[in-house]
């Protein structure tokens, strides 16, 4: 487990279902990162869904790679010079959940080292700046979210009630006819568009 006992990692069964409801249920879960001896963690306020099938946001040079990973697991790739963590999640069609922005919790001076600046309100409200506080290169692809060895989990957060919020996904050309971008509503870390 993490060296903080009072974090409960998600199982892998978790992330067997449509990553629409993954996306909601992750919300107010606690992402950890473990970097040395040292503990990086926030909690998800932001997520996206997206599908293999049928997602004319969903990049189709992407199939063979993820579909030899099981739910549960973090994607990792880079757009506009950033890296993005998903999360594989399926139930019949394959998919997954882009982690879009977290509440710092846990190391925050190492993330205001990692991204250079020293305001905490702009530190992880976007997919690639949480990923930067955070040190999540392409080196963490494959990572098991759910396995207690990894350098990468998803663990329960507390059980205070949450609003969620949808809306059509952020820099999407083509979007489906859904809402599949979910916050909590009111947090002062989602992104701002």
């Amino acid at each position: 487990m993490t060296s903080n006992p009072v974090y409960k990692i998600l199982p892998k069964q978790f992330y067997i279902r449509d990553p629409a409801i993954v996306a909601q249920k992750l919300l107010g879960k606690i992402l950890i990162r473990k970097l040395d001896s040292k503990l990086l963690t926030g909690k998800i306020v932001e997520t996206e869904a997206y599908y293999s099938e049928g997602d004319p946001a969903f990049r189709k040079d992407f199939l063979p790679k993820i579909l030899s990973l099981e739910p549960g697991t973090a994607f990792i790739y880079m757009v506009h010079a950033s890296w993005l963590l998903n999360i594989i999640s399926y139930d019949r069609i394959f998919g997954g959940v882009l982690i879009r922005a977290i509440e710092p919790i846990e190391g925050i001076d190492v993330m205001k080292k990692f991204r250079g600046i020293d305001s905490i309100s702009n530190l992880t409200n976007g997919p690639g700046k949480l990923t930067k506080a955070m040190c999540i290169t392409k080196d963490l692809n494959g990572l098991k979210v759910f396995d207690e060895r990894s350098l990468l989990n998803v663990c329960y957060g507390n059980k205070k009630k949450i609003e969620i919020v949808s809306s059509y996904r952020i820099g999407v050309k083509r979007d489906l006819d859904r809402k599949l971008r979910f916050f909590i509503s009111g947090n002062n870390f989602v992104s701002k568009h």
